[in-house]
């Protein structure tokens, strides 16, 4: 129970441990810890504990060079779903309607492959990682920098209910751990030491996605960015990652492949006929509504109502007065 005396100290005391102190104040709390207690107030909480030495611990994050004591998991998921193949997706917060496409999009395709998706639960790219899984019925695991027990940002909670659902949300850190800036960064080697591959959807020259991608490089894990507009600064990170040798990503096969895994066959979620034409338009490129009125020959009204139920459904996005097919077939 080691593991889990380490885990219970780093959290009282507000540090981030690894290993055990050699000090007194470890020593005492060592000695007057219930690990029975505690573990009955975890389960009495709905969250279980794997320790770093239990056979359910994830190889690939057990691998890394400073591996958590444990992790703290909730939800309806088997723990088993840490040890699955998994790829993170994440990016800026403040994304592109463009970039919160893709990542959903990517998403729900990887998914629907069988991966698990990783993301930490953020505004903006994670979140659509995570919803993008869900579409698809698939699996996702939320990786917090924070406590358990919490939900944050609150404005996920709802979406943290649904990844419980099936998946998990992880952390290593034990309930009552309030978030603070230093534990994102803590937080996003979990990210990168679960998966196999990491794709960053979008990223801005600072952005925390890169330090997960880094933690990725360092561990020799596969890397993917979606290249982005040059003139945007949301693509100036990911961009970078390009230059340094980062594999352009252009389609979740790029993703499978790299793994070993067959993809599902593509499958467009169901929409109706006015808006399977809009979509089979804009297979030409990017358009506005007088263009698409002329490639579809819808009515303005109908084809306005055709592109909202695309956008909503996350297969198309608009920029600039342009509609375009986030993820074009082929």
């Amino acid at each position: 129970m080691s593991e889990l005396v380490l885990a219970a100290y780093a959290s009282e005391s507000g540090q981030h441990l690894v290993r055990e102190p050699r000090d007194g104040r470890f020593a005492a709390f060592r000695r007057r810890f219930d690990a029975a207690a505690y573990l009955a107030t975890l389960k009495g909480a709905g969250v279980r504990w794997v320790a770093r030495s239990a056979a359910a611990f994830p190889p690939l994050l057990g691998s890394i060079h400073d591996p958590p004591p444990g992790l703290f998991a909730r939800g309806e998921g088997d723990v088993e779903l840490l040890g699955r193949p998994c790829v993170a997706i994440v990016g800026a917060r403040a994304c592109s309607s463009y970039g919160r496409g893709v990542a959903r999009t990517l998403a729900r395709e990887l998914a629907a492959a069988g991966v698990v998706v990783v993301s930490g639960l953020a505004r903006g790219i994670d979140g659509e990682a995570h919803r993008g899984a869900l579409d698809a019925d698939g699996l996702t695991i939320a990786v917090l920098g924070c406590g358990i027990d919490r939900d944050y940002p609150a404005a996920h909670r709802e979406l943290a209910r649904r990844i419980c659902a099936r998946g998990l949300v992880v952390s290593e850190y034990a309930p009552g751990v309030e978030p603070a800036p230093w534990r994102f960064p803590a937080r996003n080697r979990i990210i990168a030491g679960l998966c196999a591959a990491t794709v960053v959807v979008e990223a801005r020259e600072r952005s925390g996605s890169l330090i997960t991608a880094d933690f990725a490089l360092e561990e020799g894990r596969e890397v993917f960015a979606v290249p982005g507009e040059i003139t945007s600064s949301l693509s100036r990170g990911s961009n970078a990652l390009l230059r340094l040798g980062a594999t352009p990503l252009t389609a979740a096969g790029d993703v499978l492949e790299a793994l070993g895994i067959e993809p599902a066959t593509p499958v467009r979620p169901e929409v109706s006929e006015p808006a399977a034409a809009a979509l089979s338009a804009l297979a030409d490129g990017a358009a506005s509504i007088d263009e698409l009125v002329v490639r579809t020959t819808l009515d303005a009204g109908t084809l306005a109502a055709a592109l909202a139920e695309l956008e909503l459904g996350g297969l198309v996005v608009s920029r600039d007065g342009l509609y375009r097919d986030v993820m074009p077939a082929g």
